[in-house]
């Protein structure tokens, strides 16, 4: 373990600095530690016998079932600690060391959250200042253009190649950075996020050995690396991933885990692992918009916890994964069949996602979300995963997680004839052009 001491301030803005924990949320959390003879009159929560409740019973799909009543339908009714609903932030604790097993460990803590976009959303509230700029591979997951637009912040995308972004484009990057910085130009990045495991847009797998480099630049020029690993668990690979969390001798990676793609994306539920001072500043944030999270939900997952084990979510993780996995390989079927020799792409690693490009088209934009609208198809143009935006972009993205098996087919047969009457369009636009130079 490095004994490279991080000044966390450095990652808090000052908005963020000045966030103080409300009185009444300490003293929720102290009494859901307190004894028994504990008697409290400080708490304004509701009496639980009000509530209408008398037990819910939740039946899986392989016919067990479980009933939530009790103390902890109770609980599940009720305000929590902002943290989460202690057993369940138990049982995430342990299972995010017994998954990664970080190096010093006992400098993380971890905290439950509505899906891992929000806690993305806390994590660059906090450390983003306006016209900042911040690192991103690119392509990028579009969800981030939406926390830091309001922000003015200035997009570096460091372009990949099938691994990930490239270690030599990030160093260059920095550079820049570094060289308009030290000409009176702003200010150096302080956060990249990466989406490492099954990238979306792009399915990429970011590799060991790469992450290492990466890694290792990080350090060099104390970036902190926000890992949004929704698809952690939706790889195609032979073997699981070893995350940044893993790697983490210094204390630099924040974490983002979701139940979104494995479990429910209805529950909202997530959490977000880091080093103690960062979370604890989030935290607070949290405490003074929404409290906490669905304790409800809280409570579903801790029972699935209780009933299969970690041993046995992941288990069933690997389905899930499966399911996906016979998907892409049907869509890749149908690429092969009707885009050969019209588009490019390569095999998405994992996740619910193929990132190709079209051949012959510079800008898919109008294409797609006119042309392509009015065929019936919806694709989303790879403009909205770029660092920039409004540049031409032939790059599209195509979904192969909840359309038919027939539509996904139907898809990719009418992109073929929307892409070769694209073609023709163009051909007869250049006709033109080169009529109206003779005719001058």
């Amino acid at each position: 373990m490095s004994t490279t001491s991080i000044n966390y301030s450095y990652f808090i803005n000052a908005k963020s600095h000045r966030r103080r924990p409300a009185l009444t949320r300490e003293i929720t959390k102290r009494q859901y530690n307190s004894p028994k003879e504990q008697i409290s009159l400080a708490e304004g929560v509701p009496n639980e016998i009000t509530f209408p409740f008398e037990s819910i019973t939740i039946k899986l799909k392989d016919g067990s079932k479980f009933d939530i009543v009790g103390q902890e339908l109770a609980s599940a009714l009720q305000y929590i600690p902002t943290q989460g609903y202690p057993p369940l932030v138990k049982s995430v604790k342990e299972f995010t060391n017994s998954v990664h097993s970080p190096p010093g460990w006992d400098r993380y803590e971890t905290l439950i959250t509505n899906g891992s976009q929000d806690g993305m959303s806390r994590v660059l509230e906090m450390i983003l200042e306006e016209n900042d700029s911040m690192l991103v591979q690119n392509p990028y997951y579009a969800g981030v253009e939406a926390i830091i637009k309001p922000l003015n912040i200035n997009v570096v995308g460091v372009d990949e190649d099938e691994f990930g972004i490239v270690p030599q484009k990030l160093i260059d990057a920095l550079e820049n950075c570094k060289k308009y910085t030290e000409e009176g130009g702003g200010r150096m990045p302080k956060v990249i996020y990466l989406n490492p495991t099954a990238s979306n847009p792009s399915g990429r797998t970011i590799p060991l050995e790469r992450k290492k480099e990466i890694y290792e630049i990080c350090c060099k020029y104390n970036i902190i690396i926000l890992e949004d690993d929704a698809y952690y668990f939706l790889h195609f690979l032979d073997q699981q991933p070893i995350s940044f969390l893993s790697l983490d001798t210094e204390g630099r990676v924040i974490r983002l885990d979701s139940m979104s793609k494995v479990l429910s994306s209805g529950l909202r539920l997530g959490w977000v692992t880091g080093p103690k001072r960062l979370i604890q500043n989030i935290e607070i944030h949290i405490s003074s918009c929404i409290l906490h999270s669905s304790v409800l939900s809280q409570v579903i997952l801790e029972n699935l916890f209780k009933k299969w084990g970690a041993s046995g979510l992941i288990s069933y993780f690997s389905k899930v994964a499966s399911f996906y996995r016979a998907r892409r390989d049907f869509t890749m079927a149908c690429m092969e069949k009707h885009l050969k020799g019209l588009c490019e792409w390569e095999v998405p690693s994992g996740g619910m996602f193929v990132w190709f490009k079209i051949i012959g088209v510079s800008d898919v934009y109008e294409m797609l979300l006119t042309r392509g609208l009015k065929k019936h198809i919806t694709f989303i143009p790879g403009q909205n995963y770029m660092a920039d935006p409004t540049a031409a972009c032939n790059y599209v993205r195509a979904s192969y997680s909840k359309a038919s098996l027939k539509q996904i087919d139907k898809a990719m047969q009418t992109l073929a004839e929307l892409i070769r009457e694209e073609h023709l369009l163009l051909r007869r636009k250049l006709d033109s052009l080169d009529d109206e130079i003779i005719i001058r």
